[in-house]
């Protein structure tokens, strides 16, 4: 506990001095310091002359010459040679943290629909092809060292954009997605085997489509549950969202005489066969009826489908010691030489 109290203080007023942080192998030899002063001051205090006079009254107004005061300082060299010492043994370091980091990546293609019921008003802001745009942008935005793709379909289905780990382009391919760019139609197979055969080569160690969707497969060669068998062969897991409140929804007309007006429209999701998909693959179906409830199962996915990160930590130190070391060897030598020497007491 006192080891620790002292590196974290050294650390405090060296460490800015230092490539990373200065701590002390052996912190308990700086119990040796405090001794050294009390030695110091002790000896000090007691210290008298060599000879005996029987009056020095006439030398008090005397000046001390050089060699006088460097006499008297000659005990300082001992002082801090000794201190010196004392931390060369405590074994000061500057230590520096190195991470390395290993990341197994997801590779996710958004396979979304925008056929023109996707026009429906249930969802807010505007509708439901907005509703899902913004969500699937958040999510985007929320992951990383993942790649991460897209898949637009109605009546066929095309990429938009290929996996990648600029989300940046990512998010204006999304924001450039619109109701009519393809021709009408819900083609649910052609869209699954499209973004399978985009993670068909991925070597990631997971492989995941979010297929989001308000319709029934009325389009396509290609029937959803074949789809769903050959992404299960490629080890691809499918996430399916059925997009829609249950029953009636709201749905913009253009009439060519009274503008834009609003029917309802009937909402027919086919929840069993998005449920059988998810099933086959290892994925889960989901139910969204509004904007809050689709963020919530983007979450959720976001929850399931987190990339495995590892770090290893490691520690490299330079050790200080010697500099100390040879500081307080030269004090002393210094002290024992002149002490001896040019500074030699009188027995």
């Amino acid at each position: 506990m006192i080891g620790d109290f002292i590196n974290r203080t050294a650390n405090v007023i060296f460490g800015p001095l230092v490539d990373g942080f200065l701590d002390f192998a052996s912190p308990w030899w700086f119990l040796l310091i405090p001794v050294v002063l009390a030695l110091f001051v002790w000896r000090r205090r007691r210290r008298g002359g060599s000879l005996r006079y029987s009056n020095v009254g006439l030398l008090k107004g005397a000046r001390p010459s050089a060699r006088v005061m460097i006499f008297g300082a000659l005990a300082w060299l001992e002082l801090f040679g000794l201190i010196f010492l004392s931390l060369a043994a405590a074994r000061p370091r500057a230590g520096s943290v190195r991470q390395t980091t290993f990341t197994e990546g997801i590779d996710i293609m958004i396979v979304l629909d925008i056929s023109g019921s996707m026009r429906a008003l249930d969802f807010k802001p505007k509708n439901r092809i907005e509703a899902s745009k913004m969500v699937a942008g958040e999510f985007i935005k929320g992951r990383s060292n993942d790649r991460i793709g897209l898949v637009v379909f109605a009546g066929r289905a095309f990429t938009q954009c290929p996996l990648t780990l600029d989300y940046g382009v990512l998010l204006e391919f999304l924001d450039g997605v619109e109701i009519g760019q393809i021709e009408d139609g819900t083609a649910i197979g052609t869209a699954i085997a499209t973004g399978a055969d985009r993670l068909r080569d991925s070597s990631a160690k997971s492989k995941v489509i979010i297929l989001l969707t308000d319709g029934v497969n009325n389009r396509g060669e290609i029937d959803p549950m074949t789809a769903a068998q050959l992404a299960k062969a490629l080890g691809i897991k499918v996430y399916t969202i059925g997009a829609g409140r249950p029953g009636h929804a709201m749905f913009p007309v253009e009439d060519p005489i009274f503008g834009t007006r609003h029917v309802r429209m009937d909402v027919e999701i086919d929840e069993e066969s998005l449920t059988q998909i998810a099933s086959l693959t290892g994925g889960q179906y989901f139910r969204a009826t509004d904007t809050d409830g689709l963020r919530k199962i983007f979450g959720e996915i976001d929850q399931m489908e987190k990339t495995k990160i590892e770090v290893d930590e490691f520690t490299q130190y330079r050790e200080l010691f010697p500099f100390f070391l040879v500081i307080g060897a030269l004090l002393l030598l210094a002290d024992i030489f002149l002490s001896n020497t040019l500074f030699r007491k009188l027995p």
